[in-house]
């Protein structure tokens, strides 16, 4: 992996970053604004999915766009960290009330290829990326207002991870959590634990006095909402990963961790709609759009005597 240059760090730069927690998913939002303009960016939208009932609704995507039209912002860009399993995307709702170019990693289209097989998606499914406005490599700039920032690839939780860097604020998605939360998993389709340690070296080779945002918080310990930390704090104190952590006691670690661990909630519904940049897929002829669950998809017992008659091939 490179190492980001130098002139990707602008530490006078201090962009004002301003956090929208979603309680149901733990996941946090962030507008990032140019301190020389109105422009700015929105990173990890949610919309909120009643999973019970199968009924959208967008009070967290809404408290966005709010706060971006009640202080006159520019939206320009969009920007997922990667296909989050565990809430869903906001993205095309946003853009269309607020313009912006949507955008995500290259690597997106691994994703789309493991996870189209994995629902059996129809045949007009791109798994190219071009649900997207933008594929960002890595080091790629993103220009937003006066600001140049940069977009590193950080796989390991997924292949298609970003960490993108605005002026001295770093936004890491899953790949770390505050300190006392740890890591992100690396269980999933082409996570790799490995891979997932170096990504964070590469994160915490950054200058120590960078601001971190995580994606989520999950309160640990019952503590109150955390979502900033500093690139020195994570590496004194991350209880997965602080210094003097070798690559194989972590992956050790994380192995260990992850195989104890359930599926998220929305795991299913969420991957569909993200790998769609947002989308929903299309609706069949009542009119009526259905999200699939494929059972066994990650496990499970053997169900081949229970399939119905009539319905085996």
């Amino acid at each position: 992996m490179n190492s980001p240059g130098k002139a990707s760090i602008d530490l006078n730069t201090r962009p004002q970053v301003t956090p929208f927690f979603d309680e149901a998913t733990n996941t946090l939002s962030y507008i990032v604004k140019d301190p020389a303009s109105n422009a700015c960016a929105i990173i990890d939208s949610v919309m909120n999915l009643d999973y019970p009932s199968g009924s959208i609704s967008f009070t967290a995507a809404d408290q966005l766009i709010d706060f971006i039209r009640g202080n006159k912002l520019e939206l320009q860009w969009i920007l997922e960290t990667h296909v989050h399993a565990d809430h869903l995307s906001a993205a095309p709702y946003i853009q269309q009330r607020l313009g912006g170019k949507i955008a995500i990693g290259t690597h997106i289209t691994v994703v789309q290829q493991t996870f189209g097989q994995v629902f059996n998606a129809e045949a007009s499914f791109a798994r190219d990326g071009s649900q997207f406005d933008r594929l960002l490599a890595d080091d790629d700039s993103i220009q937003l207002g006066s600001m140049t920032g940069r977009a590193l690839h950080t796989p390991g939780h997924t292949p298609a991870c970003m960490t993108y860097v605005f002026g001295d604020a770093i936004f890491v998605g899953d790949t770390l959590f505050m300190p006392d939360g740890g890591t992100a998993r690396a269980d999933f389709p082409g996570g790799d634990a490995g891979i997932l340690y170096q990504s964070i070296q590469r994160i915490l080779s950054l200058p120590g006095q960078m601001r971190i945002f995580v994606c989520h918080d999950y309160l640990p310990n019952g503590r109150e909402l955390e979502y900033e930390t500093s690139v020195a704090a994570e590496r004194q104190s991350n209880i997965h990963v602080h210094e003097g952590v070798s690559q194989a006691d972590f992956v050790a670690m994380r192995k260990a961790r992850d195989v104890t661990l359930g599926m998220p909630t929305l795991i299913l519904p969420s991957l569909q709609v993200n790998m769609r940049a947002g989308h929903f897929p299309r609706a069949e002829d009542s009119g009526t759009v259905f999200l699939k669950l494929p059972v066994n998809a990650f496990g499970g017992a053997d169900i081949t005597a229970l399939i119905a008659p009539g319905d085996k091939s």
